[in-house]
């Protein structure tokens, strides 16, 4: 399918002022009036503010079945350097994963199935994301009644940039995504002067002991066919140099391809807290606190082999790749049977693929021995959206149609 030029023009439009306006998770509120405004441009009915910042646009067009497409709005605390045209007037903040991309491609979808009413029956649901880098605004939106007021879908559809040739998409076959825990750690200690070390209890060394003693859990407590990453990101304590503080923070988080071995590993963490601060002699327990957790990305089989037929139909076998899956992580899984189940039903069927967003370009010189491609969060990432657009609005309205054309489920 080519995209005319007045669908493609405005997308692009869109795609440029969102990359140069971009805000964070739980600030979108320009993100989401210009992406709610292109949606009542295409006559869509338009619910704003819905679980914060989240958009949702009804389509109805006759009896059949119900599908959602969902973007996200976030950026990245990220300070770009692409010396693109367009780059981020917000100083340290970017889109560096690809959202502005997203957002301008299912503005563009939907313009071309607005369009196209007489080749499908159901009712389209568009939806903003807020705050999906923060893994929250998923089930903010649901929790704020997504699917009582707007109807549960029998499917819901995503893509999502990956550094892959632009041009291309590419369908996985099992998880897609890992699942993730992020935990915040609070190891107390007892102050003190640093000449006297004895009459303190020092958490900095207790939380280096963490540290270290994390690195078992891979090498030692799972299993070499698992897949699991634990990443102590963050550690902080202290002040001065001659003060021994009283307290030490630390962020973790962890990521696996299953919910028991994430679990598992979660409880690892919080095990091998306790243990060093009890060997430490800590004077209090620590406070373990999960701030974030999202299921890991399994879209639907069946639904993604259909549509992985329907892009090589459009695409050519050529342009259509296989996904290995990632360790990186969504809160997308949430709006499928994670969530549904919780929040207006069950049965919701998921698909999710990447989109290729890399220069031929970049891509010949990584393959000719130069720097590498920029992935996603690198303040280096720049989509090409000549090719990569276009391709986006394509792969959407492709798969939606196919299933608007289907009876209800």
């Amino acid at each position: 399918m080519d995209v005319p030029p007045d669908v493609l023009r405005p997308a692009v439009e869109l795609c440029l002022d969102l990359h140069a306006h971009p805000e964070l998770s739980g600030d979108e509120c320009r993100t989401a009036g210009l992406f709610a405004d292109r949606l009542e441009q295409q006559g869509c009915s338009v619910t704003r503010k819905v679980g914060g910042h989240g958009v949702v646009g009804v389509l109805r067009n006759g009896s059949g079945p119900t599908v959602m497409l969902r973007t996200e709005l976030d950026a990245l605390p990220v300070a770009e350097n692409t010396g693109l045209s367009y780059t981020s007037t917000v100083p340290g903040v970017m889109h560096a994963c690809g959202h502005d991309v997203h957002a301008a491609a299912l503005a563009g979808a939907t313009a071309l199935l607005a369009r196209a009413r007489e080749d499908w029956r159901g009712t389209l649901l568009v939806v903003g994301q807020p705050a999906e880098e923060t893994l929250s605004g998923a089930r903010a939106m649901l929790e704020d009644g997504l699917y009582e007021r707007f109807g549960t879908p029998d499917a819901v559809l995503a893509q999502h940039t990956a550094p892959l040739p632009a041009g291309t998409v590419a369908h996985g076959r099992g998880p897609v995504m890992a699942g993730s825990a992020t935990l915040d750690i609070v190891i107390r200690g007892r102050g003190g002067h640093a000449g006297t070390p004895h009459l303190a209890v020092d958490p900095v060394v207790t939380a280096a002991a963490v540290v270290l003693r994390l690195q078992g859990v891979v090498s030692r407590e799972t299993a070499p066919a698992e897949q699991v990453v634990l990443t102590v990101g963050s550690l902080r304590a202290g002040e001065r140099g001659n003060v021994i503080p009283d307290r030490a923070e630390l962020g973790v988080t962890v990521r696996a391809f299953s919910e028991p071995v994430l679990r598992r590993v979660t409880d690892a963490v919080e095990r091998i807290v306790r243990g060093e601060c009890a060997a430490s002699g800590c004077p209090e327990d620590p406070v373990v606190t999960i701030t974030s957790r999202s299921p890991a990305l399994v879209p639907d089989p069946d639904l993604t082999e259909a549509l992985r037929a329907v892009h090589t139909a459009g695409f050519g076998a050529g342009r259509v790749i296989h996904w290995p899956g990632a360790t990186a992580t969504e809160d997308f899984p949430w709006f499928g049977e994670h969530g549904a189940a919780l929040h207006g039903g069950s049965g919701v069927r998921t698909a999710y693929w990447m989109l290729g967003v890399t220069s031929a370009a970049q891509w010949r010189s990584a393959l000719a021995g130069g720097d590498p491609v920029p992935a996603n969060h690198s303040p280096e990432f720049a989509p090409d959206l000549r090719t990569a657009l276009p391709t986006g609005i394509t792969a959407m309205t492709d798969a939606a149609l196919h299933l608007l054309r289907e009876a209800p489920r």
